[in-house]
């Protein structure tokens, strides 16, 4: 990740506008009311419990969807929505994203370089099990780290985070043999992702319920602009300094955004009763968790197959190194447009809706723009700005998608587990996508194929999720 790119609404709150015919399906934890103004400075209330009917039988009786009970963890919560406290926290967040993220992006050039230079007595599957170590613990572990924010907040973990990931790079940039950059590299600089990650997006839940969208782009900006910086940076370094003091440069990098980041982000609602720190399997039995699991799932997928083959496609085509260099670029910058305009609008028009309008966006750019492209630069650049914008959009949207289905207390365990089910098979993805291409001789008309119809797939199970958590006898478009 991406990664991987994003925290908790509920269902239908206290301060949305619902349609008259959605009243009678779903009740509410306090009077419907008008819903205020995105664009301007106000304090929201919802409930942690909406978006079930009140008498639906088998609802898990601990669930946040559950009806509340008077002096339960469900009682209303008033957000923010803006001022300085809430921005200076998106503005922490997107300092621990930068270097999480920021690392992971550099990941392609740190294999070249060490089977090239440092582990040259290595095959290349060794060395890229180093990679796949570091890949697989920044994401399976936010599973745990979750748990963990929401019951004691973002502080130690986000003190972790940033003490594992200083250490591992000063540890790696003296390292000799392979068992040190395993276990430096790999396990602590994993280690230290993970508990930047979930916390720095799960904050942002606890001052923002209407422009919570917003707010989550904002902060997710911070991969993209990593992603232009830190894989220039480091390859400069290389030629300059070398290995071992491009290390100690990315270390003093990383510290110096992670020690702001301990300063600026804070959580605000006290944990939830008889909040635990260990993954629960309660989470899968909320109603729809399973079909928007399935449709991140899917749409993650799809998505992470032109992120790490783009680049391979463009110069399979003949065009040339600087050029993939130059899609690249432009693919990310679109994506930081993407994040923003893609959360402020799931703030207007319900982030399951605004994920079925960019899937089948991204789905058309495959078939329509990407799939006939075979010679011109223009047909590249179009496909890596629609792309790249959609893409966007799907990292800021999907932490407030999970959001949606529980309350803000408990939004760390529920983000945490999602993104956990989702990474990994995301790093399914690649390999499946890799094999496609030599499997048909070079030709990359199957991989295109194959993220179009997984992103077609996905705004249909988006579609069958929202409403089978708003009732079947809502208007397809109601706002959630």
């Amino acid at each position: 990740m991406s990664r991987d790119l994003s925290p908790a609404h509920s269902g239908l709150s206290s301060g949305a506008a619902v349609e008259s015919d959605v009243k009678s399906t779903l009740t509410t934890a306090g009077s419907i009311s008008k819903r205020p103004l995105i664009g301007k400075r106000h304090a929201s209330t919802r409930s942690d419990a909406s978006g079930l009917l009140p008498s639906e039988p088998g609802s898990h009786p601990d669930s946040p969807l559950s009806p509340p009970s008077p002096g339960s963890d469900s009682e209303e919560d008033t957000y923010p929505e803006g001022g300085l406290r809430a921005w200076l926290v998106v503005f922490g967040s997107w300092l621990a994203l930068f270097a999480s993220l920021g690392l992971m992006n550099v990941m392609a050039t740190f294999d070249t370089y060490l089977s090239a230079r440092h582990l040259v007595d290595h095959d290349n599957g060794t060395v890229g099990g180093i990679i796949s170590l570091y890949t697989i613990l920044s994401f399976t572990l936010g599973i745990y780290v979750g748990p963990v924010f929401d019951k004691h907040g973002p502080r130690w973990p986000i003190v972790g985070g940033s003490v594992c990931l200083f250490a591992a790079l000063i540890v790696v940039s003296i390292s000799t043999n392979y068992w040190h950059l395993l276990v430096a590299f790999a396990v602590f600089s994993g280690l230290g992702s993970a508990l930047l990650f979930t916390p720095s997006i799960a904050a942002i839940g606890h001052f923002f319920n209407e422009r919570r969208g917003l707010a989550t782009g904002v902060a997710t900006t911070a991969g993209s602009v990593s992603a232009v910086m830190f894989p220039y940076v480091v390859q400069e370094l290389f030629v300059m300094v070398g290995w071992p003091w491009t290390m100690r440069a990315l270390a003093l990098i990383c510290l110096g955004v992670a020690v702001g980041a301990n300063f600026l982000i804070r959580s605000r609602l006290p944990p939830a009763k008889h909040a635990k720190i260990t993954p629960s399997v309660r989470v899968f039995q909320t109603k729809g968790f399973g079909l928007t699991l399935g449709a991140v799932f899917l749409m993650q997928f799809a998505g992470f197959v032109p992120l790490s083959y783009l680049s391979g496609y463009v110069l399979a085509k003949g065009f040339g190194q600087e050029f993939s260099f130059d899609v690249v670029t432009v693919l990310n910058a679109s994506s930081a447009f993407g994040r923003v305009a893609g959360g402020w609008l799931g703030d207007w028009v319900g982030v399951y809706n605004a994920n079925v309008v960019f899937s089948v966006v991204a789905s058309i750019a495959c078939f329509a723009v990407w799939l006939p492209v075979e010679e011109g630069k223009a047909g590249m650049i179009g496909f890596a700005v629609l792309f790249g914008f959609t893409s966007g959009s799907n990292v800021s949207l999907m932490p407030v998608t999970v959001g949606k289905l529980c309350g803000t207390r408990e939004y760390g365990r529920y983000y945490g587990t999602v993104y956990t089910i989702v990474s990994l098979g995301v790093l399914v993805a690649i390999p499946i996508a890799g094999k496609l291409v030599l499997g048909s001789r070079g030709s990359w008309d199957g991989l295109i194929v194959l993220t179009g119809v997984a992103y077609l797939a996905s705004a249909v199970v988006f579609a069958v999720a929202k409403m089978s958590i708003v009732g079947w006898r809502s208007k397809p478009w109601v706002i959630f």
